[in-house]
């Protein structure tokens, strides 16, 4: 199957399975499990789709090509992947109807425009392990910023006494930020080792194109490590909770994609 039509096959099957999981929750909110397997499955063929195409785009000849548009592809990736895994086992399946979407713009992007940032094949194992922790960690906590919408959402609805819709699909309030904290913790994780694995094994961290990026992840770290200790120490949760998860996420994805933006689009470097 040549690349145009894999990609076409893919947006397709993204777009499709949001609408399904949309029509859904407005129509049966409460859904056995052998239907949500079945959604599950249809979201998976498109990871599977999108993941056989961007290897194509990623892995060149000369080296790994993490430019703009391939990097937002790989993490918009990681982000369906990683939710559909979690939703096997926990009820979060709809934040596809949020996520396959933007997968699919991604999957548009990463065809349609054109940005080369080469890695060479002789980079070093602790280098490819540094950017391999940075993306999962960017994805876990972007998924954690959709499930902080979500109770968002949630949390509002129940104020105003309007409990249901498809408040009915998703599991009570408490429940829904233990989940939140659960993938903030493991992405807080990743995000520490990204951050370690890059003092000891770049060269010069807080070099000239490097130096927002480690700023502003280091400060997306404090943030996390604050929310953390609150959740830990005195029990934050609702708007609190979500406040920093939004802008600890936030500064994250600045430090990341601003700066590939600016070095790559705006500047050409």
């Amino acid at each position: 199957m040549d690349i145009f039509a894999l990609s076409s096959l893919t947006i397709a099957l993204y777009l499709v399975t949001a609408l399904l999981l949309a029509r859904r929750l407005v129509n049966h909110p409460v859904t056995v499990d052998s239907v949500k397997m079945a959604y599950i499955g249809l979201g998976a063929g498109a990871v599977v789709l999108h993941a056989t195409g961007l290897y194509q785009h990623i892995f060149t000849g000369d080296g790994i090509n993490l430019g703009f548009f391939n990097a937002v592809s790989l993490i918009a990736l990681l982000i369906a992947g990683l939710m559909l895994l979690s939703s096997i086992r926990q009820p979060t399946e709809n934040l596809g109807i949020i996520i396959f979407p933007i997968a699919a713009i991604a999957v548009v992007m990463e065809n349609a425009l054109t940005s080369d940032r080469v890695l060479s094949s002789s980079v070093a194992i602790e280098i490819e392990a540094h950017i391999i922790l940075s993306v999962l960690a960017y994805s876990l906590l972007s998924i954690a910023a959709l499930q902080a919408m979500v109770i968002a959402i949630q949390d509002r609805r129940l104020r105003h006494k309007r409990p249901g819709g498809f408040m009915r699909a998703l599991p009570p309030l408490q429940v829904m930020e233990t989940l939140l904290f659960q993938i903030i913790t493991l992405g807080f994780f990743l995000l520490s080792m990204a951050l370690l694995t890059g003092f000891l094994y770049l060269e010069d961290i807080f070099a000239q194109h490097l130096v927002h990026k480690t700023v502003l992840s280091f400060i997306a770290w404090i943030v996390f490590a604050i929310l953390l200790w609150g959740r830990w120490k005195a029990g934050w949760r609702g708007r609190t909770a979500i406040r920093w998860t939004l802008s600890g996420v936030g500064i994250l994805l600045l430090a990341y994609f601003g700066s590939k933006l600016v070095l790559e689009i705006i500047l050409g470097q």
